[in-house]
This record gives structure tokens, sequence and C-alpha cells, in this order.
């Protein structure tokens, strides 16, 4: 048997038992483990670790554990650039787009609003969900930790929050979304893109009250949801601010 010790950082430690939270903690194994596999069997997806540090050195995932390893596990540095002694983060996204499980409805729509391609549906299974994700380049943002632990999960966020509102906050301020928000470009219901339409070409999907007084109009070009600025507008535009205003004050 043989034995080694991790310390885990920060928001690392929500994946942890109460007891081995922020103290080291030992780890019996058997012949040589990717460090990965083994800070895995903790409870720590590998999603949620930027930098490991073994017996002060950077080492990647696949670094094989040795008996008396002395290993340190930092989640992201949002201040400090590691850059040179990262060897654990994959290569970025070309573009920021999701794929969530289906436990979070609400905040794939709350998503969409501000502009973000967030795929989400209600029967997703979970080799699905994983395979989406990494076939087409998108992050998986999900309340199940064992997700995050698949191999072909490159990019993936653990969602702490319970409520909607607050999940869309923690996602804003984790991927620092503020700078790159475009509201009202998807459609909520099904995450098409949106575009100007002349009233004529949706008259007919109009109740009598919006032919009257609505003149501006988009519909999606996936499902053909028509949108206007109806009483319900001046609230979103609200709603926006105040996520904006939440979001950028931690």
């Amino acid at each position: 048997m043989r034995q080694a010790r991790f310390r885990f950082y920060s928001e690392l430690n929500d994946f942890l038992p109460a007891e081995s939270q922020s103290i080291t903690v030992s780890y019996i194994f058997l012949g040589k483990p990717a460090i990965k596999d083994s800070f895995e069997a903790l409870g720590v997806p590998h999603t949620e670790v930027d930098l490991i540090l073994v017996n002060g050195e950077s080492v990647d995932f696949r670094y094989l554990l040795q008996d008396g390893d002395r290993a340190s596990v930092f989640p992201e540095f949002r201040s400090i650039d590691i850059t040179p002694i990262l060897k654990v983060r994959p290569e970025p996204l070309q573009e920021v787009q999701f794929v969530l499980d289906i436990h979070l409805g609400r905040l794939a729509s709350y998503l969409r609003m501000m502009g973000f391609d967030s795929l989400y549906r209600n029967d997703y299974a979970d080799d699905e969900l994983a395979r989406v994700a990494h076939n087409e380049g998108r992050i998986l943002l999900t309340r199940d930790r064992g997700l995050l632990k698949r191999s072909e999960v490159t990019h993936g966020y653990y969602i702490r929050a319970s409520q909607p509102y607050e999940q869309l906050i923690e996602v804003m301020r984790r991927f620092s979304l503020s700078r790159l928000a475009a509201p009202f470009k998807l459609c909520i219901r099904c995450n098409g893109m949106l575009e100007d339409v002349s009233k004529a070409m949706v008259l007919e999907q109009l109740p009598p009250m919006v032919q009257e007084q609505h003149a501006q109009f988009r519909r999606c070009r996936s499902c053909g949801q028509v949108y206007w600025k109806g009483s319900h507008y001046e609230h979103l535009r609200r709603f926006l601010a105040q996520v904006f205003i939440d979001a950028d004050s931690a």
C-alpha cells in the first residue's frame, strides 16, 4: 500500500466531505495511478482544476502518483497569471457556448436571453451530454459531479447555486460573460437565431391587439416563434440591467 497527501484549495473544497475540507488529506493507493484519477476518487472533477503542484512542481493530469507525494490542487486563478507554470488547462474554446443538464432548464433560458448559445433538452442522457460537449466544443454546465469526471468532458463547470437567477450570476462571473453578452439575439424557447421580419411576414401569427399596436418584430429562424416589444419588454430590460450589476459586483 502507498500513500500520498492532497491539499485542495478554495472552491474545490465544495466537493469534499466537511471533515476533509481545507486540510491535508491522505490518499491510499496501489500501483501508480494517474493523478487525475486520484483526486477524482476523492471527489474533485478534473474540469474544476486549473493547477496541480506535486512536491512543488507543476504537473499535468497524466502524472503518475508516487508513494510519499504531496499534491496541492487549485481551481482557476482569476487575478494572477499562472500561464508559465500551467500544465492542465485545456486549449480555450473558440466560442463560449454551453450544453446544460436536465436540471438547468431555467438557467438555459436565461443564458439564451443574454445571447449565449445554450443547448438544453429535458431528456438528455448523461452519455449524450458528454458527447455533445466534446464533439461541439461546448462547456458542460451541470449539477451532477459525476458527469464532469467523464474523460471526454474537457470544459465543464459544477453549478453550486440552487436558484436559477443565482445560477445565472454564478455562470456570468465564472466565465466573465458580461463583456460578451448580446441580449435578445437568440430564441429563448429553442436557442435559434432571431432575425428582423416585417409585420406582413408574421401577420397570421399575431393576436389582433398586437397587430394594431406593434410594427417591429423578430422571428426565430429555427422554430418560427415571433417576438415583439410588448408589455413585458421593460420588465426584461430591468431584469437584464440587474443581471449586469450583480454579475459585475463580485
